[in-house]
């Protein structure tokens, strides 16, 4: 059995993600707030702006479940917090996006690391975007979180050579993301209408079609060589 772990999987990109993993012969675990009824895998509803006790469920299931031929954690569940300057920026609000966006997948990946050794092969994907390699007025918070974990990927696949770790960034997908983005106030977020016309240009892919083409990338003999990736380059 192959065992695959997703984070932020009740919706957009996880959700697909774990629909097209829940195949024969693949354990697949998603972890997000709230339950998605049409995914035919293991759910966990839990938050992970509380990242501590989901990376305590994970490691104690982990112990008692073993025996894997692979191990992949999808390191994919991000919170924006309203776009807007920091500094007008709620308190809670931040503190929400950087713990479900960097926190939670470094408490994650170190279970991970610690609890898989023996398994033959172990995968770590973390997705980015183009954002943590290109600073943008109004996300700051979302610039630092995608910045972080291609860093952390960075400092992993030193630290264990032995696990495929990748950092991609899966190009512009149609998610409630896009429409929070398209939906802000110009007069706070500059780049409102940049995301505009991306919707109607056609220029969005669909969660689906980005889950394919991130599935194609993770099953890469190659995985790993490069640790800071953009899927529009492979």
């Amino acid at each position: 059995m192959h065992l695959y772990i997703v984070t932020g999987s009740s919706r957009g990109l996880g959700a697909a993600l774990v629909e097209q993993l829940a195949q024969p012969g693949n354990a697949v675990i998603g972890m997000a707030r709230r339950l998605n009824p049409a995914l035919k895998a293991e759910q966990w509803t839990l938050d992970l702006a509380d990242p501590l006790p989901a990376a305590e469920r994970l490691q104690a299931w982990l112990r008692a479940n073993t025996g894997w031929a692979s191990a992949t954690l999808v390191n994919n569940a991000a919170l924006l917090s309203a776009p807007g300057p920091l500094a007008a920026s709620g308190l809670a609000e931040l503190s929400a996006a950087l713990r479900v966006g960097l926190e939670a997948p470094t408490l994650l990946s170190r279970v991970f690391l610690a609890e898989t050794v023996g398994v033959a092969q172990r995968r770590i994907l973390n997705i980015s975007s183009g954002l943590g390699r290109r600073a943008m007025a109004g996300s700051a918070a979302y610039c630092a979180v995608k910045a972080g974990l291609d860093h952390l990927s960075r400092a992993l696949a030193l630290e264990a050579p032995d696990v495929g770790v990748v950092s991609l960034a899966p190009g512009v997908i149609d998610t409630d993301m896009q429409v929070q983005l398209r939906g802000a106030d110009p007069a706070r977020f500059p780049e409102q209408a940049r995301f505009q016309g991306l919707k109607e240009g056609g220029q969005l892919q669909t969660a689906q079609a980005t889950a394919g083409a991130v599935l194609r990338y993770l099953n890469k003999p190659d995985f790993g060589q490069n640790v800071v990736a953009d899927i529009r380059e492979a």
